[in-house]
């Protein structure tokens, strides 16, 4: 007896003790940049989940983006992001992976499609390619607007943030013009010559898989635009003209939903700054070739100047 005690007490100092949580001594596994077979999906308790995205909208700048994804999440079906991600675009965010894309997603149930948004991504090139890889199959929302009307909004966003802060401003002929001629030096130009990064996007993306918004026509009329973005996701009609009503203070359709109202940030609609009629005409002139060189590409024309 006394050697069987002995025996058992030697077992127990040499077995090692059971860990109350998994032993890490290896580290935590990096996150993938593959896509999950089930979507990543990370359920909740209450039956929601957050998934990856079947829609994205991705651009553009000043193009009416964040009233085109808050028109959207009127539908009951559709759960919506509620910042920026940047994830195809930044970095800092990519190398984290898809586990850390997914978490930045909202919680939705089963029967939703998960929408996220971010103006940055139709201008950058390394996104196409990045975004195929995780899905080939997602459907993506584009959302333009004259360019012109695009590069002085997009002006007008930098100067307010910089008179915000205290810093010193160009006046926006200054950047527009350089020498007498077409600033080709100037962001904000680019951002606007449109069919330049839609080569890119259809180098991964078959033109079926891109519904390009009128954002022009989404300012003045937005129900017409919004039926067509519902027929091109395929979801169910819901949204109607009563979803939208005139603000005459603000001057810009508001949202109405379930007897909720609600409108875009102060921030939205701003008026630009006035530019000389001979400035605006040697924009409209380098814009004409881009313009017609888009429209080629994506079948449609656009009432733009």
């Amino acid at each position: 007896m006394a050697a069987m005690l002995l025996g058992l007490l030697l077992f127990a100092m040499q077995s090692p003790p059971i860990p109350s949580r998994p032993m890490t001594d290896e580290g935590p596994p990096l996150p993938s940049t593959s896509s999950p077979t089930d979507n990543g999906a990370s359920s909740h308790p209450n039956g929601t989940l957050q998934q990856l995205p079947q829609i994205i909208i991705i651009g553009v700048r000043k193009g009416g983006t964040r009233a085109l994804i808050e028109m959207l999440s009127l539908h009951s079906t559709v759960a919506a992001a509620q910042n920026e991600v940047h994830f195809f675009d930044w970095e800092s965010h990519f190398q984290k992976g898809l586990p850390w894309y997914l978490s930045q997603m909202p919680y939705a149930f089963p029967d939703q499609l998960t929408v996220e948004k971010t103006p940055a991504y139709f201008t950058s090139s390394k996104v196409p390619k990045r975004m195929y890889e995780m899905n080939p199959d997602i459907k993506l929302l584009l959302i333009l607007r004259d360019p012109t009307e695009r590069v002085l909004s997009d002006y007008t966003q930098v100067f307010y943030n910089r008179l915000q802060k205290h810093k010193r401003y160009q006046p926006i002929e200054s950047v527009l013009v350089k020498d007498g001629e077409i600033n080709l030096g100037y962001k904000a130009l680019n951002r606007s010559l449109y069919y330049v990064h839609m080569q890119n996007w259809l180098q991964y993306f078959p033109l079926k898989s891109i519904h390009v918004v009128d954002g022009d026509e989404l300012i003045r009329d937005p129900f017409p635009e919004m039926k067509k973005v519902e027929t091109f996701l395929k979801l169910e009609p819901q949204l109607n003209g009563s979803n939208f009503y005139f603000n005459k203070t603000k001057g810009f359709y508001c949202l109405r939903d379930h007897g909720q109202e609600r409108c875009l940030h102060d921030s939205k609609g701003r008026a630009h700054p006035h530019v000389a009629p001979a400035i605006l005409q040697k924009l409209y002139k380098f814009f004409h070739e881009p313009n017609k060189k888009f429209f080629e590409l994506v079948g449609r024309t656009f009432n733009w100047k």
